[in-house]
């Protein structure tokens, strides 16, 4: 397949990354081979070694992702295939959620079910002044399926992700703002991946192994009590401490020196 062919393309400038998700004229919509795409290029980033970060966004001014691709989902339900569907969606989100190297969803126009999901996965999520973003399905008679109910409330709280998810109503980008849905808010799209790029440019700056270890013990402490959660924290930090890149770093605060980190 050639790269003008491909739905989801792969760029790299230096440690930063751009994955583009480049169906414009359906708007961007998740069907059965931009899943497997994505899943490819998501696994091509975890394997480079020059990209310490990434950027998600979709292609053109009017979505990010506007949800998933409903001619094929009408067709999945005739083959009674909704939970194959879901639990494929579920594993690619998931492999960009447990990624080691931070992904910024830079959301321009809608992110509509699965394409808030999508978004949901990532690890920081910007936006512009223009983006709509929601969770719609019960309008269609179903539930978000790609991970929407289990980490909406996870980042906004039950209250407020219960609404959203009952009531399927879009909110816009100053709303999500509030909410916590989304970390910042660009006027326009250029705004906002040349923030992004400067983001992970910074995090390209700290030590790669730290970054990682950081991203781990925030995804594995999630869904557990304080207590287990702290040990999982001591555990890390304690490789952390073993490891020569927090020997070069601690070495080079007290000499007030940059560090040199191995990528």
């Amino acid at each position: 397949m050639s790269a003008d062919e491909r739905r989801v393309r792969l760029e790299l400038d230096g440690p930063v990354a751009t994955i583009t998700i480049d169906r414009e004229k359906a708007l961007n919509a998740l069907d059965a081979r931009t899943i497997d795409e994505l899943e490819e290029v998501v696994a091509q980033l975890a394997a480079s070694r020059e990209a310490r970060g990434a950027i998600l966004t979709g292609g053109g001014e009017k979505a990010f992702v506007a949800g998933a691709d409903l001619k094929q989902l009408a067709e999945v339900r005739r083959q009674g295939g909704g939970r194959d569907l879901a639990r494929r969606g579920q594993a690619v989100l998931r492999s960009i959620e447990a990624l080691r190297k931070p992904v910024i969803a830079c959301v321009n126009g809608f992110a509509l079910g699965g394409g808030l999901e999508l978004a949901l996965a990532c690890h920081l999520r910007y936006a512009t002044s223009r983006a709509k973003v929601g969770l719609p399905e019960v309008g269609l008679g179903l539930i978000p399926g790609y991970g929407g109910t289990q980490r909406l409330p996870r980042l906004v709280g039950r209250g407020l992700a219960t609404e959203l998810v009952l009531t399927g109503d879009p909110i816009d980008a100053a709303e999500a703002l509030r909410i916590g849905l989304v970390n910042r808010v660009f006027e326009g799209k250029a705004e906002m991946l040349e923030a992004a790029a400067k983001t992970l440019r910074t995090i390209a700056g700290r030590g790669p192994r730290a970054i990682g270890l950081a991203l781990e013990a925030l995804d594995r402490g999630a869904d557990r009590d304080l207590r287990d959660a702290l040990e999982v924290e001591a555990d890390l930090f304690g490789q952390a401490c073993n490891d020569e890149e927090s020997g070069e770093g601690v070495a080079a605060f007290l000499e007030k020196r940059p560090p040199a980190f191995k990528v």
